[in-house]
């Protein structure tokens, strides 16, 4: 059976992830993403009314066009996890292919909330719920299998898709970090990794992914962020001014541990942005995290303003927004506070803690720089680095390239100064570029069998 990698988007940066897997006639595609910066950098851009081919030509979605390279029928559409750099497509590229979209339940859920809001083409893919776990059967031939495999990352219901042919495994390795003691969900299933590594004809392809393949050491647990948080959180409890708080509004596991913290001293939360509002619903809503029954949950600007002034009447010192902006996006709620758009005001002293990094991309690293100095010309104190990646150093891989022994290795999610880590790893395990570590580019095809 011929074995087939088509590597779409994702392959010269961080962003727009698309991969396609040929096996035989089968062909199975792993994201559709969108690359938030080439939006972000524009003012006023509703993607949701804009054409893909103006999309593609930004640079905003993968080019899909080499598609028509593969001599095969797509079987099915498996979204990793529900950040927009891996799902952010699906609404513009899927209606392109007469097949499911495959995910996991909270991942299904965001999927659907995007074609809903898609404005420009009609998405009548049928979605299919499959957990970590489970296992199902990809075409007619009989010969090739989808199972998830249970990783966790920044956001909950994350796998690790493994499709099984007679050749091998290839498993599709974006994004996930080794947490064995994560805050919601099970750890990363590491065992079945080194089952799936010595089954049948072993592991023909492992395809990773680097955004921190240049970071030496391991990342650390979720849980450990907890701890950090809390211990940020309680040493300014005693502050009777405003105290505000940013994280990524689809890392469920932080904003559930900023609710607890506010209510252990002595603040009301409340989650403010259209995001905010929209991942901690719909994870409470499907019964993947519970939130106080009296958490305020508002998106909707004039609902967010009405909150932002019944905090001032009452007194800042009772509350704790939980806002979106964590990257200084230009929209976001606090970058608005930053720029005393809102009926929030904030004064001398006030903290204002980032539970998030900013992503290693210039369009976010200027807009937080902006947004960090809006804030303190206003007299705000910043809490910054709150946070662990969700994604593997260098440790982790190594101990995920012995787990699975795999006959081929594909770097994936950085351009080629963020692949250099990987490489130097991998080629320290016996990996040559050009013979078995292939280091690609967006639009290529790679022909293992």
């Amino acid at each position: 059976m011929e074995i087939e990698i088509a590597t779409i988007g994702g392959y010269e940066e961080v962003g727009r992830q698309m991969t396609a897997v040929r096996a035989g006639d089968d062909i199975v595609i792993f994201d559709m993403g969108l690359n938030l910066s080439k939006v972000l950098i524009h003012d006023n851009i509703r993607t949701e009314q804009m054409h893909s081919l103006d999309l593609i030509d930004m640079g905003a979605i993968p080019d899909d066009r080499v598609m028509s390279d593969l001599k095969g029928d797509v079987q099915a559409i498996v979204p990793t996890h529900g950040h927009l750099d891996h799902i952010g497509a699906i609404s513009k590229l899927a209606h392109r292919y007469d097949a499911p979209i495959v995910a996991t339940p909270f991942t299904i859920e965001l999927v659907r909330e995007e074609i809903r809001d898609e404005s420009k083409f009609e998405v009548e893919n049928d979605l299919i719920e499959m957990d970590a776990g489970e296992r199902m059967s990809i075409g007619d031939s009989g010969n090739v299998d989808l199972e998830f495999v249970n990783v966790t990352h920044s956001i909950i219901d994350a796998i690790n898709p493994v499709l099984h042919t007679p050749e091998g495994a290839v498993v599709y390795g974006l994004d996930k970090r080794m947490d064995h003691t994560p805050v919601i969900g099970d750890p990363i299933d590491m065992e079945r990794f080194r089952e799936i590594g010595h089954e049948g004809e072993g592991v023909l392809c492992y395809i990773e992914d680097c955004t921190n393949a240049n970071k030496k050491g391991r990342t650390p647990s979720e849980s450990v962020a907890r701890r950090h948080l809390k211990d940020v959180m309680t040493s300014i409890e005693d502050y009777d001014g405003g105290i505000v708080a940013t994280t990524f509004s689809s890392h469920i596991a932080r904003v559930k541990s900023l609710v607890e913290f506010a209510e252990d001293i002595g603040r009301q939360p409340v989650l403010l942005g259209r995001s905010m509002e929209q991942y901690s619903g719909t994870a409470e809503r499907i019964g993947a995290a519970e939130f106080p029954e009296d958490l305020g949950m508002y998106g909707h600007r004039n609902s967010v303003d009405s909150t932002f002034k019944r905090i001032m009447n009452e007194g800042k010192e009772k509350y704790l927004p939980v806002v979106t902006g964590h990257q200084g996006e230009p929209r976001a709620m606090l970058t608005r506070m930053g720029r005393g758009e809102t009926p929030y005001e904030l004064d001398q002293g006030d903290k204002v803690l980032f539970s998030a990094r900013v992503i290693p991309e210039p369009t976010n690293e200027g807009q937080r720089y902006q947004s960090e100095q809006l804030l303190r010309m206003q007299g705000a104190r910043i809490y910054d680095d709150i946070h662990v990646s969700g994604h593997l150093s260098q440790e982790g891989h190594y101990a995920m390239l012995d787990a699975l022994q795999p006959q081929h290795v594909i770097p994936a999610h950085q351009n080629t100064k963020g692949y250099s880590g990987y490489v130097e790893l991998a080629s320290s395990q016996g990996y040559k570029v050009g013979r078995d570590l292939h280091v690609t580019a967006n639009g290529n095809t790679i022909q293992l069998v």
